[in-house]
């Protein structure tokens, strides 16, 4: 990862699972987060200059290992579908494809397919998140992904 690394010591307030991605120990240029909920919905930024270097894959992966560590039984991410580079991301930290579904997506109010990724952590490797597959009618599995 070069330069970047996640620092376990910068959160956001109040949140437990919000990390930086730094340079050089102060200069922020991304996050990996997991919610603290039911969902564990995971994510990720990072400034376009610092695509393409495996810098998000490395810090989802130090993230990950904290989860596991903490008892977190699964995360969960949903990328765009016209954004599948984040999708890569998602299989290379072993997250699965679960499911697609259709969303009228906030705040530009355009409709927008989300596929949904799933990595569980504990003995139930068959789980899937079910809250976007029940809250949208438009639903569905694609192939080939």
């Amino acid at each position: 990862m070069g330069e970047a690394k996640i620092f376990f010591e910068k959160r956001l307030k109040d949140k437990k699972y919000c990390f930086a991605i730094c340079l050089n120990d102060d200069y922020p240029i991304g996050y990996v987060h997991a919610e603290d909920d039911g969902s564990h919905d995971f994510g990720y930024a990072l400034r376009k200059e610092y695509w393409r270097q495996g810098i998000v894959s490395e810090a989802s992966i130090a993230v990950i290992g904290l989860l596991k560590k903490d008892g977190i039984p699964y995360i969960t991410a949903t990328h765009d579908k016209n954004n599948p580079r984040s999708g890569a991301v998602m299989k290379r930290i072993g997250m699965k494809y679960c499911y697609s579904y259709k969303e009228q997506w906030q705040p530009k109010d355009f409709p927008v397919i989300f596929r949904m990724y799933q990595l569980n952590f504990d003995e139930q490797k068959n789980r899937v998140y079910q809250k976007y597959w029940n809250l949208y009618d438009e639903h569905f599995i694609e192939a080939d992904i």
